[in-house]
């Protein structure tokens, strides 16, 4: 089961979209970059869900992208000449 976060003020997540059971998280960044981070700490998730006060931006980077126990995959649309398309709306689909 998905659920996506409510919308806060962030320069840097245009959308997040979290898992607690899985410890899946789907971010899309204001840039169009979207990733897939796998073994998320479901404590840390169901922490964001709990308290609507915290940074989304600084929560992504201390539990999806600076822990070595995430694995990341990039949900971005690529060109034949190696331009990156973004998510092309793909997490909010």
């Amino acid at each position: 089961m998905f659920i996506t976060v409510a919308p806060r003020t962030s320069g840097a997540i245009a959308q997040l979209i979290v898992s607690p059971v899985l410890g899946v998280v789907l971010v899309e960044f204001a840039n169009g970059y979207a990733y897939e981070y796998t073994n998320v700490s479901r404590r840390a998730i169901c922490n964001l869900l709990l308290n609507r006060n915290m940074s989304l931006g600084f929560w992504v980077n201390q539990n999806c992208i600076n822990p070595d126990r995430t694995l990341t995959r990039d949900l971005c649309f690529y060109t034949t000449d190696g331009v990156n398309r973004g998510a092309a709306g793909f997490i909010g689909a």
